[in-house]
Order: structure tokens, then C-alpha cells, then sequence
């Protein structure tokens, strides 16, 4: 059995942080922070994108009434070679700290691994995190913004923002119940200007894994969200679901389609980044919980894991889906 479950691991906080083209999306009002530019009022776009994770983490902290000293452990996670934005965040807190790479699926490892954390009181308040910034993801797997690369219309526009949750076992409406780890999934797929694509089979993976160690169906969860598979991505999970036999019924839904308005935004084919899954989930879907619309959501964080050296030298591209849900608690 791969699924973990969690009896005492609850949401105590959680807040965001976003760049201008989030904000102007369709849960634009739900962010706690936002910027007018993307250098996020500082001089680089890596050290904006720190500035993302400070802000996410400081305003997670005041809402549960926390300081730095009351953290017992930091866990994070970015896109950026060394987790430049993760480690330079955490390295004047003084606070134990794991870093951890899954792509875009670091969203779902960062909290699963917190709430093991939480669930065996190895820390009272565990403070998980992601971040991503167009402008580093691009410099970094593509071409920097600055060249002016025209894009393939089945790639994906990189969230500018970060989100942090602050996990422990005080009692709150929003618990977080399981966690599946994924396997690293490669169906030969070679784009890596089409990673919806690439990572959708990993995402078929993770759901299969978690039905069968949970006994469970798309019928009992009220939303099951993939991280960012993009329109392409996303349509192909479809595909393979219905032809398994799941009858989803409109219960499947995507991260990276949820953050931006497509009819007046320009991101080719969704969202995607680190901090897609994580602002969508921290906002819109704990948010219908919380509220008590929603009983119980699965959020499927999907991440493809290429390197720019092996995509130089025409290898596939390994990617990789991990699973939490978070359900009402009363």
C-alpha cells in the first residue's frame, strides 16, 4: 500500500502571494499579496521570487499567530537549480529546514511530508512551501523572456507567486486525511514545450494508486485536481480515465486551467509552476472547504521532471504525480 493516512494533521494557516498576471486572473481576489510588475519591488527576478516565498510564509505565520521561533520545521521547494529560492529564503530563520525538488508536484511533497512530520509529533507547527517565477522557470528550461523565443501554442505559462501553509494538530475545518506519493511515470514523450502532455500519464498513475489503496472512487470526492496538465494534458487524462471505465461526472479539474481567464490572458495552454498548484489550492479549493461547500478534495500536483541538459540531448521526459486530500472537519 502506498497511500499514507493522516488522523491529526490539520490546516492551522495558510496564505499566497502573486505576481500581476495572477492577480488579474479569476482568483485574483483570493490572494493575500500581489505586485504590479514581476521583479516584485526588488532587483532580480530570483530574488522577487524569494521576496514571494517571504511574503507567503510572513502572512501564513501572522494568521496563525506564530513567530520564526514557534516553527519547528521548515519544509520547501522551488524550480530553480539548488532551490536557490527555497534555501536563500530559509537561511537566516534558523529554523530546521528540508528542501525538496518534485517540479511542479513539489506542492503535494512538501505537504505530505510535513504532515508526517505533524502526525508522528516529531514538530508541533510544520510550515510547507512552493514558489516559481516565469521569468526563473523560462531562463532556466527555456530561453529567457528577453530573447523573445516565439512559443508553441501546447506550452504553458509558469505561475509567478508562492504559498505557504502552516500544519499542526490543532483542530481546525480543514484537515489533511492522505497522502499518495507517486511513481516516476515515462511514456517516451520528448516536448518540452508540451509537458501537459508528458505528465498526464503520471497523473493516471497517482489516481489509479489511490482508488485502489483507499477502496475508493471518483464518487467519493466532490473534486479531484490535477496540478497543471494544461487543455492538452488535462484532455488526454480524460481519455485515459474513461477508458479505464471511471465515470469522472465532472468531478476532474486542473490547477493550471483554474488560474487565469484564457479569453483575456495570454497563456497558451494553462498555468503550470510550483506555486500553480499551491495558490489554487491554499485559495479556491481550501476555501470551499473551509466554507463547507466541499467535503472532500484531492489535489493531484503533477510534475515533469527534465533537466535542460537531457531534453539538449533528445531524452524523454520522467515526470511524476503526487496526491493529498484534504477533507471537512467539523
Amino acid at each position: 500500500m502506498t497511500t499514507i493516512n493522516f488522523k491529526n494533521v490539520y490546516v492551522k494557516s495558510r496564505a499566497t502571494a502573486v505576481g500581476p498576471l495572477e492577480k488579474d486572473g479569476p482568483l485574483g481576489d483570493l490572494f493575500d499579496k500581489s505586485y504590479d510588475n514581476n521583479y516584485c519591488t526588488e532587483t532580480s527576478f530570483e530574488k522577487a521570487e524569494r521576496m514571494l516565498v517571504y511574503d507567503a510564509v510572513d502572512a501564513a505565520l501572522r494568521k496563525a499567530s506564530l513567530k520564526v521561533d514557534d516553527i519547528g520545521l521548515l519544509v520547501g521547494g522551488d524550480l530553480i537549480n539548488q532551490l536557490t529560492s527555497s534555501h536563500y529564503f530559509a537561511k537566516d530563520l534558523a529554523v530546521p529546514f528540508i528542501g525538496m525538488y518534485g517540479a511542479c508536484a513539489t506542492s503535494s511533497l512538501v505537504i505530505g511530508q510535513g504532515a508526517l512530520w505533524v502526525e508522528h509529533d516529531m514538530a508541533d507547527n510544520v510550515v510547507s512551501f512552493t514558489s516559481s517565477h516565469v521569468a526563473t522557470a523560462e531562463r532556466q528550461f527555456r530561453y529567457p523572456n528577453e530573447y523573445g523565443v516565439q512559443k508553441k501554442e501546447t506550452t504553458t505559462s509558469t505561475v509567478t507567486g508562492a504559498g505557504a501553509v502552516v500544519l499542526s494538530k490543532t483542530p481546525s475545518h480543514i484537515k489533511v486525511s492522505a497522502f499518495t506519493p507517486g511513481k516516476i511515470i515515462d511514456w517516451d514523450h520528448k516536448d518540452a514545450n508540451d509537458m501537459g502532455l508528458a505528465m498526464a500519464p503520471a497523473a493516471f498513475d497517482t489516481i489509479q494508486t489511490h482508488f485502489k489503496d483507499t477502496h475508493r472512487d471518483f464518487k467519493d470526492y466532490d473534486m479531484i485536481v490535477t496540478g497543471d496538465l494544461s487543455k492538452i494534458g488535462f484532455s488526454f487524462l480524460t481519455d485515459l480515465l474513461v477508458q479505464e471505465n471511471y465515470h469522472i461526472d465532472n468531478r476532474l479539474h486542473d490547477c493550471g486551467l483554474m488560474m487565469y481567464n484564457f479569453d483575456d490572458q495570454e497563456v497558451f495552454c494553462g498555468g503550470s509552476g510550483c506555486a500553480c498548484s499551491m495558490c489554487v489550492s491554499l485559495t479556491k479549493l481550501l476555501n470551499m472547504i473551509e466554507q463547507g461547500e466541499m467535503k472532500r478534495i484531492m489535489v493531484v500536483a503533477t510534475g515533469a521532471l527534465l533537466s535542460p541538459v537531457a531534453v539538449q540531448q533528445k531524452e524523454s521526459i520522467p515526470c511524476i504525480a503526487h496526491a493529498i486530500v484534504y477533507e471537512r472537519s467539523e
